[in-house]
């Protein structure tokens, strides 16, 4: 078994995908925006994620924009049949690398046959609405519209699994009235536990999560914690991170990005770390301080 066998795997939609993935967000430039610094070096990572076994990757063509799609065919394509591709739209970036809300039924999709002209592909897998109601944190705000526009387009074939990122646990409810949802993606991590509850009902429903920046919105108190117990477990503070999202729940799929072989190997030997008792109690009050 390797080692990214051994965080084991879940449902997404109608596939099985490991659940340690790889995010794409860190292909692009600085600030997601623009071209890699060193393209080469960010071929060579993401061709090292397939080769390590990863089978879901995230992705946007928001990011660069344009920029991580371009890459992920360029290296990949034609896909592994094992290989989930999840984009996301709902936004566009400006040219100053300004994140803008792009809900009209014109703008989704359009955003939709970018991605599959840029990917490649004649259908999307996953496609997750991203709601920018507020682009700092997940806020309340109608979303039938938009859902629905995309629900027209998964209608016509060409999006197979819907999916919300940025969402409140009453959005996950209002959604599901409209059209399956097949995972949610929110920022999640051991200090920010605001999903919790939304974690709990999803797993129930057998649902995935998918959590990302694992180690955003730390105080300097909750780093100094993680440090130590990373330290004393012989580990990074990115795989405490990690393995404690794994064992927080089985429905959720850890997603971290990185444009670094050496810290995409780090990363996905994550799964092999395991927590002991003391130490997810140690990491659970990190959570606790921040509430």
């Amino acid at each position: 078994m390797t080692s990214i066998e051994k965080a084991g795997t879940f449902a997404l939609g109608d596939r099985t995908v490991k659940r340690i993935g790889y995010g794409a967000m860190q292909l692009a430039g600085p600030g997601v925006f623009g071209p890699p610094k060193d393209r080469d070096a960010a071929v060579a990572v993401l061709r090292a994620a397939v080769e390590l076994g990863v089978d879901h990757i995230d992705t946007s063509d928001f990011y660069g924009s344009h920029v991580t799609n371009q890459i992920i065919r360029e290296v990949l394509h034609p896909y592994p049949d094992d290989l989930v591709i999840v984009t996301k739209i709902g936004s566009l970036r400006g040219d100053d690398g300004s994140w803008d809300a792009a809900f009209s039924a014109e703008e989704l999709t359009q955003a939709v046959h970018d991605n599959l002209r840029n990917l490649g592909l004649d259908v999307m897998e996953v496609v997750n609405l991203r709601l920018m109601f507020d682009p700092n944190v997940p806020a309340e705000g109608p979303i039938e519209e938009p859902l629905t526009a995309l629900a027209e387009l998964q209608r016509k074939g060409l999006v197979k699994h819907i999916g919300l990122s940025h969402a409140t646990s009453r959005q996950v409810a209002d959604a599901r009235k409209i059209c399956d949802i097949v995972c949610v993606q929110n920022m999640y991590n051991v200090a920010i536990r605001n999903d919790d509850p939304l974690i709990d009902e999803m797993a129930a429903a057998g649902t995935p999560f998918v959590p990302y920046f694992p180690l955003g919105g730390f105080t300097p108190l909750q780093s100094e914690m993680l440090n130590a117990v990373a330290k004393r477990l012989g580990a990074t503070l990115m795989q405490v991170a990690l393995a404690w999202l794994l064992r927080r729940s089985p429905n959720i799929l850890a997603i971290p990005g990185t444009s670094s072989i050496v810290h995409l190997k780090e990363n996905i030997a994550a799964a092999e770390l395991e927590l002991p008792d003391d130490a997810m109690s140690e990491l659970d009050a990190i959570g606790k301080k921040s509430a």
